[in-house]
Parts: structure tokens; C-alpha cells; sequence
């Protein structure tokens, strides 16, 4: 197996998310705030994604020692640099889970419940019981617990693969559709600082983090059982990133019957 022939499994649930209704739904500031109270869920986990990998791929500990291949060693710092230390809209430094962050408040979006779900999960110290805890969609805890199952599970090759064709691979593409809503949409709205977050998104994965993902893959499938997995752990993330989705969507419905 390899990347071609995981791209041809996965076929199916891109385009579901590619073509989902929910981008045509986001037609009010209201259901803009919906979207970003939802999707920063998936801004944080990713970098649990990263992090997993980096801890598994690279020497986090003391006393150093060369663990590894060289070249993923290089892909997921290179990565994991730009994921937490990139230039934001103002040229200062942020992780892109506080750019987003930033760009919320900006068009005035809710962070509070973000903000008191991470400090509980400083003080469960287990995110399984922060996610059963919490008062989020059943769709969005059935999104955050796969991905730390999959982290809990430990496999790189998984890890990898949610973090990849979960994620890195859709971001230009799905960025992209959001984007050109928020533009028609919201000509009056403060949005400077997300349409810098997503162009930004759009330039790295495009360009720099999809392909560089893919190596990774590749490097990190030695047998035919590893790539299987892949193929699996990938299309269960696609089908979570589309129950988000559906999701945000339901909630944007409510919203609308409410008023």
C-alpha cells in the first residue's frame, strides 16, 4: 500500500467534508460564532496531535539521545515550530491555537467556554474526564476522545495518520470554502485576524506541512499492517471531522429555531 492508495480510500468522506452543507449555512455573525466556538476544539487538539508526535519521533527528555530517523526528526520540529511559534497578524509570535484564539475576540465570538474547558483539564489531569465533563455537543466529545485514544494508543504510524489525512491534508481545501463565505458574508465584521489564520493555514499546509506530512507517512509505514492502520485510524478521522460538522451545523439550526 501507499499514499496514492490511502488518498483513494479515504476518497469518499473528503468529499462528504468537502462538499458539506454546513459552508453555505454560515451566513450570519451569529452562526460565524457558532462555527469558531465549535471548531477551535479541533485548533487545540491538533496540537496534542503534534506534540504526541514529537514526543514519539524526537528526543524530548534528558539526556538527549539521537532517537529516530533523522528526516522525521526534521519534519515534526520544522512542523512544530510553525504550529507553535508562528508569526502572527500584529508580527508577534503565537501558537495558531491563540491566533485563533485572538481572532475570535476580535469578531467578538465566545472563548470562555474554551478557555474554562482547558483549565479543567488542568485540573482533572485526564482529558477523558474533562470530555465526559464538559457540556459540548455529543459530537464534538466523540471528536476530542478519538483523538486522545488514538494518542493514548501510542502507535506514531497513527498518530500520524489522524494528524495527516485528518487534518493536514483538508485544511487548504476546507479553509478555502470558509474563507470565501466569511468574505461575502461579513464585509462589515472585524475579521482581520481570522482571514489571516486561515490564508496562513492555506500557505503552510499547502505548501510546506501536506507534503512534508505525507513523508512522514511514508518513512513511518515499514509494513503492510502499518499502512492498514493508516488507512482505518484515517477514515475514522474523517468520519469524526464530519460528525463536527454536522455538529456545528445542528447547533446554527437550533440558534435559528431559538429566534
Amino acid at each position: 500500500m501507499n499514499i496514492q492508495e490511502i488518498n483513494q480510500s479515504i476518497s469518499h468522506q473528503k468529499n462528504q467534508l468537502l462538499n458539506h452543507s454546513l459552508y453555505e449555512k454560515v451566513k450570519t455573525i451569529e452562526d460565524l460564532h457558532r462555527f469558531l466556538e465549535n471548531h477551535i476544539y479541533a485548533v487545540w487538539d491538533f496540537m496534542s496531535l503534534l506534540k504526541a508526535l514529537q514526543n514519539k519521533l524526537t528526543c524530548t527528555t534528558t539526556p538527549w539521545l539521537p532517537v529516530g530517523n533523522p528526516e522525521i526528526r526534521y519534519l515534526i520540529n520544522e512542523i512544530v515550530v510553525a504550529e507553535e511559534t508562528d508569526l502572527a497578524f500584529d508580527g508577534s509570535r503565537q501558537s495558531h491555537f491563540e491566533m485563533y484564539l485572538d481572532a475570535m475576540q476580535e469578531c467578538g465570538a465566545n472563548t470562555s467556554t474554551i478557555t474554562a474547558f482547558l483549565e479543567n483539564v488542568k485540573t482533572t489531569q485526564n482529558i477523558f474526564v474533562s470530555i465526559k465533563q464538559s457540556d459540548l455537543h455529543p459530537n464534538v466529545k466523540a471528536f476530542l476522545d478519538f483523538t486522545f485514544r488514538v494518542i493514548e494508543e501510542g502507535k506514531p504510524h497513527q498518530i500520524a495518520a489522524a494528524f495527516t489525512f485528518g487534518r493536514e491534508d483538508l485544511i487548504p481545501s476546507m479553509f478555502t470554502e470558509i474563507l470565501k463565505n466569511f468574505q461575502t458574508n461579513f464585509p462589515e465584521t472585524k475579521l482581520d485576524k481570522l482571514v489571516y489564520y486561515f490564508e496562513r493555514h492555506i500557505e503552510l499546509d499547502a505548501d510546506e506541512h501536506g507534503p512534508m506530512a505525507m513523508q512522514m507517512i511514508t518513512e513511518l509505514c515499514d509494513t503492510e499492517t502499518k499502512w492498514k492502520e493508516v488507512k482505518e485510524i484515517s477514515i475514522q478521522a474523517l468520519e469524526k471531522r464530519i460528525g463536527l460538522w454536522d455538529a456545528i451545523e445542528t447547533e446554527m439550526k437550533q440558534k435559528l429555531e431559538l429566534v
